[in-house]
């Protein structure tokens, strides 16, 4: 066979191996893809079983007696308001039962159910109504409201249909989704679309971390179940955007691995168990990464440390950015708290900060959130009284004052309180379009004290030398109710 030939009779079988691999690769991407399947149904006569309808009963107070109007003396309604008031009075309404549906679905053989915590806060009676109408009275195990859910137990004679958790983690936006709950009362609904967003702060609580979905979810299919392709939960449909009350496209779930840990949670203590770090943070601003040097926007900034909280045991100062969590990196400031939260309780873990103009590794060994943790105010150095006691600083478009008995008593500041109050703002200038306001106490500008408004003008002057276009300050009380806040100011050019 010439070389010719024996190109000839290779290149076919050249061609058809690179075919096979082209087809095997694409069947490979389209699989990844997960196509929609020509009908649900063979799936969601599976899951219909395990969702169920939840019914509440609140007993609800009528309201008291109403007060006859005062009207002028010699007034012809006089007599007619008093007669009316008085039959009224006669004819107060009787206590009544209000009513409630909403949706749940079975984690557990045993009778563990779970549902939203808005769907049965406040309930005198709660009962679950299985698919196949059966009903049965439930108790609740225990409730987290930062996340709205709640675990219910129900006792069955036989084992009940049971869903489990899938790996929310995986969805990806425009996967397929499925949702599954009692809109409007009506029983077992099911509707299907995509998931169109992850991620989503609705700011409904400081865990917020919701799965967007187009599938119609209606009221009633609160605390129903959002499955994957697969037959898994990886949401609880919790709410929805509507300007009318019906689906507008909008619905949020939370997701499945936010909600199986929480679901552990109650079952094993019935209340959630928390890490708590012990700070209080702010958003990190383009002006703010300026005044720090940060280079870029990210991480969380530590606004204040509560005293004798593991953060401060570790080391974690004020104005601190906290740039890792435990190996995580803190992109955005909401990402920290739930972070911490989902963390062991003692777990010893790395916080990298960010501290005048360098990175720090610092260890902390978390404690346990507990709902009456508040905020500590911060201990401030003594005020000076070497320095003049009144300057305007037109950079900046404030007048500033030195502390004194006077101001402290207009302002109702406490003898703790130190720094420069605020005794001007032009509505015009930086401070004024970043919300200063009069009464407020600057105890920082550039994470460094101050206590004389000529300290603030030398570090704003120090601040345009070195090329930056904005100064960062720390500013508390002033109707803030104590709660220091970092404020970025851009400084105005001459």
């Amino acid at each position: 066979m010439t070389a010719v030939e024996e190109r000839r009779g290779i290149w076919p079988r050249g061609v058809a191996a690179l075919g096979v691999l082209l087809i095997a690769l694409a069947w490979a991407t389209a699989s990844q893809a997960k196509p929609a399947p020509e009908s649900f149904a063979d799936l969601v006569e599976k899951l219909l079983p395990a969702v169920v309808n939840i019914s509440t009963t609140q007993v609800v107070q009528a309201p008291g007696a109403q007060e006859i109007p005062e009207l002028p003396p010699g007034s012809p309604f006089e007599d007619w308001f008093k007669e009316f008031f008085e039959r009224r009075e006669g004819q107060e309404a009787q206590p009544r039962r209000a009513q409630s549906l909403g949706s749940g679905f079975i984690v557990d053989a045993g009778g563990y159910v779970v549902t939203n915590n808005h769907v049965i806060e406040g309930a005198d009676e709660i009962k679950v109504i299985l698919h196949d109408d059966t009903t049965l009275d439930a108790e609740i195990v225990g409730r987290d409201p930062k996340t709205d859910l709640a675990l219910l137990k129900v006792k069955s004679s036989t084992p009940l249909p049971a869903v489990t958790f899938g790996d929310s983690d995986d969805l990806r936006v425009g996967d397929w989704v499925i949702a599954i709950g009692n809109p409007f009362g009506l029983g077992g609904t099911v509707t299907a679309g995509i998931v169109s967003a992850r991620s989503r702060d609705i700011r409904s609580g400081p865990y917020d971390d919701f799965i967007q979905t187009d599938a119609s979810i209606n009221r009633g299919n609160s605390g129903g179940p959002m499955f994957d392709m697969e037959g898994k939960v990886v949401g609880v449909n919790t709410a929805i955007y509507s300007p009318s009350g019906g689906s507008v496209g909008i619905g949020f779930a939370v997701p499945s691995n936010q909600v199986s840990s929480v679901v552990t949670q109650l079952k094993e203590f019935g209340r959630t168990r928390r890490g708590w770090l012990g700070v209080r943070i702010q958003t990190v601003t383009p002006e703010i990464a300026e005044g720090l040097g940060l280079g870029s926007v990210r991480g969380a900034l530590v606004a204040s440390v509560n005293q004798d909280s593991p953060a401060a045991k570790a080391g974690i100062e004020q104005g601190d950015v906290i740039l890792t969590f435990d190996g995580t990196e803190i992109a955005r400031m909401r990402e920290l708290a739930p972070a911490v939260a989902a963390t062991e309780i003692g777990k010893k873990v790395e916080v990298v900060v960010w501290r005048k103009g360098a990175e720090k590794a610092l260890k902390v060994e978390l404690g346990e959130l507990k709902e009456s943790e508040q905020v500590a105010a911060a201990t401030l150095a003594p005020e000076s009284a070497q320095e003049p006691s009144e300057m305007r600083i037109d950079a900046l478009g404030v007048t500033l004052a030195a502390l004194t008995d006077e101001l402290r008593t207009r302002f109702e500041l406490g003898e703790s309180v130190a720094g420069v109050v605020v005794v001007d703002v032009a509505p015009e200038g930086p401070a004024g379009d970043n919300g200063l306001r009069v009464g407020d106490v600057v105890t920082e500008v550039g994470q460094e004290r101050v206590t004389s408004p000529a300290e603030i003008a030398r570090k704003v002057e120090q601040a345009k030398s070195a090329g930056r276009s904005s100064v960062l300050l720390l500013v508390e009380q002033g109707g803030r109710r104590g709660q220091p806040a970092f404020m970025a100011l851009r400084i105005a050019k001459d």
